[in-house]
């Protein structure tokens, strides 16, 4: 095969070439080195080192020698809000939200930083004023998704449906929970002021929203009552079976009450069987326990109680089976019982508790939402031994 001859000057000629790129090439990576701050090196070396601290106070130096660095303001800013000092990070993106060098893209950044600086001091006007300042930007949905925490944190539900109600997922299962929820809490207080038309126009915007809604119709069944109708208050409390029968026991003792203003316990004591054979709950065994006692005496809710055990034994019918059995034994046998019982009881106390199903937050007491995380209805009325026994 001949080579040309053009082939042997254009080779050095490429050699020659590549040689001078590379120079020019580290040249400017050698030049942009020098430009950076000194502080700035060692604070990414402090950052390799695993010393933050250090770092930190390397950075802070590097963007008072050079006001330009706006990403490295936005870095340290982000990071004083995790390390909860504020106040720093605060002052920070105010500064940079005052600068007129940045673009309008950086200075929505900026505002957005801000807003949720003061959403963690718990500056919550201020933080919603920003957020307000961010409504149809680029950020809306950022700022509609800030707000709608803002609203729930200061108990404004009204501001926290039309918030929710911007949002561009709105429709989803999740916001439909919550919006039924916020109309809940609206409907709560009026009927705590005995405005029961505006409760009810509260419930009724709640099952428009999501039908499944369990509160809403237990706040419905509250409002007859109000209003003398015990017998429609049976029947929303009802449906609720067909809702979510994990949140029967939550109307257990509500049922009870409203069949013995009617004179008829029996058909209240009934419903409460038949739920427990269908949809076993140790609330829903608990309510109808104490009822059994009052009503039968303990021998009857010790036969209630032991048929129960025999289809879900749990730690906690066994408690209420000894509470039963040491009225019902000769008085020689009580002491082994109460003892029994005393020792069982120890250990029911650490699985009667309730959990979310989100993040796990366990508490004594039901809460519609949880205190830990905020989720709406993530807390099952289900103690945490019933999680334990669930396959």
């Amino acid at each position: 095969m001949e080579i040309e001859f053009w082939w042997l000057l254009a080779l050095p000629l490429f050699f020659a070439l590549g040689w001078l790129a590379a120079r020019i090439d580290i040249r400017q990576v050698v030049q942009e080195s020098r430009a950076l701050p000194r502080s700035y090196l060692s604070g990414l070396n402090f950052l390799l080192n695993e010393q933050p601290d250090k770092a930190i106070d390397s950075f802070v130096e590097a963007v008072r020698i050079d006001p330009q660095t706006i990403e490295l303001h936005f870095a340290l800013g982000s990071l004083f809000r995790r390390r909860g000092e504020t106040e720093r990070a605060i002052r920070i993106h105010q500064l940079l939200v005052d600068r007129e060098d940045i673009t309008a893209e950086q200075r929505l950044q900026a505002l957005g930083e801000l807003g949720q600086d003061f959403l963690k001091a718990g500056l919550l006007d201020r933080a919603e004023a920003v957020f307000v300042r961010l409504r149809g930007s680029r950020a809306d949905a950022l700022a509609l998704r800030y707000l709608l925490e803002i609203y729930q944190q200061e108990k404004d539900w009204a501001k926290a449906i039309e918030a929710a109600g911007a949002l561009p997922d709105h429709e989803s299962l999740m916001w439909r929970t919550e919006v039924a929820n916020f109309h809940c809490e609206l409907a709560a207080g009026a009927l705590a002021s005995s405005a029961l038309g505006e409760a009810e126009a509260h419930v009724a915007a709640a099952l428009a929203v999501n039908p499944r809604c369990v509160r809403a119709s237990l706040i419905r069944g509250d409002i007859c009552v109000a209003q003398g109708r015990d017998q429609d208050a049976l029947a929303a409390w009802k449906r609720i079976e067909n809702q979510d029968p994990v949140y029967l026991a939550l109307a257990a003792e509500r049922i009870m009450e409203a069949c013995a203003r009617l004179g008829r316990l029996d058909e209240g004591q009934q419903l409460l069987r038949a739920w427990l054979d269908s949809h076993a709950s140790i609330d829903l065994l608990d309510e109808l326990f104490r009822w059994e006692m009052d009503q039968q005496g303990p021998k009857a809710a010790y036969e209630l109680v032991r048929e129960e055990l025999r289809r879900n034994p749990t730690l906690l019918g066994l408690d209420k089976l000894l509470e039963a059995a040491v009225l019902t034994v000769p008085s020689e046998q009580r002491s082994d019982i109460e003892l029994v019982k005393q020792l069982i009881h120890g250990h029911t106390r650490k699985v009667a508790r309730y959990r979310c199903n989100t993040c796990g937050f366990k508490a004594r007491q039901f809460h519609w939402r949880c205190p830990a995380c905020g989720g709406w209805e993530t807390y099952p009325p289900r103690r945490t031994e019933e999680f334990d026994l669930t396959p």
